[in-house]
């Protein structure tokens, strides 16, 4: 590592060129309280009698340079919300002197609270952060009192299906973080964690589809950071009411933050409906010729009920040291009730076996999350160790009934009923330290950031599942199916540690490379069978990327990167879901971890008038993908569980478009379009294919703050080894007034106001069958929120750290 190092601090200041200018002068800005680094503040060049000469803002280190400044007496004046504005007079630049060094300049927080805030000019919906792509929902007035699905649905690069399935660029292997560190509920079934997270919450997107060392390497497609709200300082809420017919919400959120102390309390409830029904004709194969056909129809309307609470404390003993602890907590029921009709027949249609069943389905889910925290920054802007804890508790249960009659009566012929008890405990320690530098050539000047950690994560997970039926349809009759119980214990510990280096040219260079090596370890043991089985592996992770900057504005960056996936509770788990015989569904506990190569090669530039662009041509290839795959018997009833499958290679390219032609008119549309190549040579199967979409959205403020604004997704539907699906598209309509000083917001929205429901129609092949699929989702959907604001604010204060596991699935 060091080697690498060395080799990384030689070779880049080759890359770069110097060029001789007139006069520079140079700084850095802290903040004189915390004395950490003030980013994106306004330094301005003036001559003596006021006159601007140039202007920049200062960088993510709070560093800026003004160059090319001709011979002369000028004056420096910095500026920043909620920060005192401070002048510095009599710079003089001659041909002996042409470049002064400010240093390190303290400017002091202004202490006066802000009443009221005036915001001149409006973040774009979609911005380049280089290494990520960021996608403002809190700016987008449609996504208001729905759930993270209407958020997702519009972010770059993202596609987000009728069911809450998540795929970028073509792939489902998405680790989905939240402020930066996982959520169990993400990681249990992502599906339906999008559908209760409500949108009013989410502040903004991350997409990252290049990670670096610092990120655990997780996720093969790449990594999703939903940030939520929070409270800037001083004391100050929101209160939040949403009603609708398939979306209703209650929240709020509570701030306060003194001197030293600071504390912050968000609670949120939530339901969201979900009607849909789907007709599916099966037929099985046996040497190609068919033995069976199944003919099924479903139907349900649930609604779903939970909520999401936090308490975060903060304390600052000195203008170094920050002590933080939160706790959080996810809780809820979403049922999955549903009528089947199910009809099997020979080839000939000769009837084999026909009934109906009720079931009923239920999964009580909940999340506990503690974090402790300590952050020590020094002198040096941009210097810091931080320590970090965390414990999550993550149990997830799942209970169904069914009742199953003959159809030609009412009278039960069949009862059966499932529990399966799982839970999750995790303990992570981590500590991490940076250290920045500069290094002086004769003709450029280099920032340096050198970061290197450590991270221990121990996980113990179990599931304890049994089934009883009762054969003659009688309660009194159950009886316990050894066949079908299980004890399963799952133990896994992954010890990790990464260094990475970042140097920035003053000649608009960037390049950030770094290693990861992860080693896991894992024990599972069926207890009630008595069998048990190890693994382990490491990983050594490398990641790099190189970005050039011309003409202030126009960017090139190319990048390389590994990502591991390792599959966790919710694909390991051995219990089989029997709430449909002919369809039963289980997890895999022998699966072995996806390894992916990433390539990615962009441009982005931006304008004046609001207008940025972003493009990517990318490649992406997958050993050992994980699938869900299916096989059918000569009974006709389907087994499915993830496999590793073999390659999933995927080439394609994305555009994202931002413009705005005055002031109040906003415009963007993104596209993407994947050749998805997928290859199992142990199945003999191999499907190819293009999918694509495109995501429009504008915008107009009119006069007495009103807002209008219509949106829309159009996409080619997906491809996996056993399926293609076909397109679908959705709109929607909003319109959002401000009252009261902007204290009360209203919002109505109007989504696919036209279209009750979506039909999508899917194929699925395999050796042992083929299939038909129609599915109707029910989404035309209207809402109204009320949004009040309340209390004041000012800015400043310091950024508490907490753990990311970003390696779970």
């Amino acid at each position: 590592m060091k080697n690498l190092f060395l080799s990384l601090l030689f070779f880049v200041p080759l890359l770069t060129i110097g060029q001789s200018n007139p006069g520079r002068v140079t700084g850095s800005l802290a903040d004189s309280t915390t004395t950490k680094s003030i980013p994106f503040a306004t330094v301005a060049l003036q001559t003596s009698d006021s006159k601007i000469v140039s202007g920049v803002t200062t960088d993510d280190q709070g560093a800026f340079v003004l160059d090319k400044v001709a011979t002369g007496v000028y004056k420096v004046v910095i500026s920043f919300v909620g920060y005192r504005t401070k002048t510095i007079e009599k710079i003089a630049i001659t041909s002996e002197k042409p470049v002064i060094n400010l240093g390190k300049i303290v400017v002091s927080p202004d202490s006066r609270n802000l009443s009221e805030v005036n915001v001149v000019g409006q973040k774009a919906l979609v911005e380049d952060k280089g290494d990520r792509l960021v996608y403002n929902a809190e700016r987008d007035a449609s996504n208001t009192g729905g759930t993270a699905v209407d958020v997702l649905r519009k972010a770059p690069m993202l596609t987000v299906d009728l069911d809450g399935n998540l795929k970028m660029r073509g792939s489902g292997n998405i680790k989905v973080l939240v402020n930066g560190k996982p959520s169990s509920i993400m990681a249990r079934n992502l599906a339906d964690a999008l559908k209760q997270m409500p949108a009013n919450i989410i502040k903004s997107v991350e997409v990252i589809t290049s990670p670096g060392a610092k990120y655990d390497a997780e996720g093969s497609a790449g990594v999703i950071n939903i940030i939520t709200k929070k409270g800037v300082q001083g004391t100050n809420g929101t209160v939040n009411v949403t009603g609708g017919n398939l979306n209703r919400s209650l929240g709020g959120n509570l701030n306060v933050k003194g001197k030293k102390l600071g504390l912050a309390i968000s609670l949120n409830g939530y339901q969201y409906r979900n009607i849909a029904e789907n007709n599916s004709v099966r037929t099985a194969l046996t040497d190609g010729q068919p033995t069976s056909v199944l003919n099924q129809s479903t139907y349900r309307d649930n609604t779903g009920t939970g909520g999401y609470g936090e308490m975060s404390f903060d304390y600052d003993p000195d203008s170094t040291n920050r002590i933080n602890f939160s706790a959080n907590a996810w809780g809820g029921n979403f049922p999955m009730n549903s009528t089947l009709d199910s009809r099997l027949t020979d080839p000939q249609g000769a009837v084999i076996q026909q009934y109906h069943r009720d079931i009923k389905f239920r999964n009580p889910y909940g999340n506990s999350e503690f974090n402790l925290g300590w952050t020590k920054s020094f002198k040096k802007s941009g210097q810091e160790l931080s320590v970090l804890t965390q414990y999550a508790r993550m149990p997830d249960n799942y209970y169904y009934t069914i009742t199953q009659n003959d159809m030609q009566s009412e009278v039960p012929t069949y009862l059966e009923r499932s529990t399966n008890l799982s839970r999750n405990n995790e303990y992570t320690f981590q500590t991490d330290y940076a250290h920045p530098f500069t290094a002086r050539t004769k003709r450029d000047t280099l920032t340096i950031k050198a970061e290197v950690g450590a991270k221990t994560i121990l996980r113990g997970i179990g599931s304890e599942f049994v089934i009883e039926q009762a054969l003659t349809g009688m309660e009194s009759s159950y009886a316990i199916d050894p066949n079908r119980s299980n004890e399963f214990t799952y133990d896994q510990q992954v010890m990790a540690g990464y260094a990475s280096l970042k140097i920035d040219s003053k000649r608009k260079w960037n390049l950030t490379a770094g290693t990861r090596l992860e080693h896991t370890s894992i024990q599972g043991d069926f207890v009630t069978t008595k069998s048990r089985f190890t693994n382990q592996y490491q990983n050594l992770i490398p990641s790099f990327t190189l970005a050039k900057t011309l003409k202030d504005k126009h960017t090139f960056k190319v990048s390389y990167t590994q990502r591991i996936s390792r599959p966790l509770i919710w694909y390991l788990n051995p219990y089989r879901n029997y709430s449909d015989p002919k369809n039963v569904q289980t997890g895999n506990p022998y699966l072995n971890p996806e390894l992916t190569h990433a390539t990615e090669l962009s441009y982005n530039t931006f304008g004046k008038e609001g207008m940025s662009f972003n493009a990517a041509l990318f490649w992406r290839q997958t050993n050992n993908s994980i699938e869900w795959l299916s096989t059918v018997d000569a009974q006709g009833a389907a087994l499915s569980s993830p496999q590793n499958i073999g390659r999933n290679a995927s080439y394609g390219a994305n555009v994202n478009l931002t413009l705005q032609p005055n002031k109040n008119f906003n415009l963007s549309i993104g596209s993407d379009l994947t050749y998805v190549d997928l290859t199992s040579v142990a199945l003999n199967q191999r499907t190819n294919g293009w999918v694509w979409s495109t995501t429009p959205n504008a915008s107009y403020k009119l006069p007495k703050d009103l807002t209008i604004q219509a949106n829309g997704y159009v996409g080619s539907g997906w491809i996996s080894l056993q399926s293609r699906n076909s397109g679908w598209y959705y709109y929607g309509i909003s319109a959002k007034k401000e009252l009261m000083d902007k204290k009360v917001t209203l919002t109505l929205n109007l989504n696919n106001p036209f279209n009750r429901s979506v039909k999508i129609t899917g194929d699925q092949f395999a050796p042992s069958f083929t299939a038909q699929n129609t599915s109707l989702f029910v989404n035309r959907s209207f809402r109204l929120t009320l949004n009040y604001k309340f209390g004041q604010m000012s800015s400043g204060g310091k950024q508490s750290r907490k753990i990311s596991n970003d390696d779970k699935k």
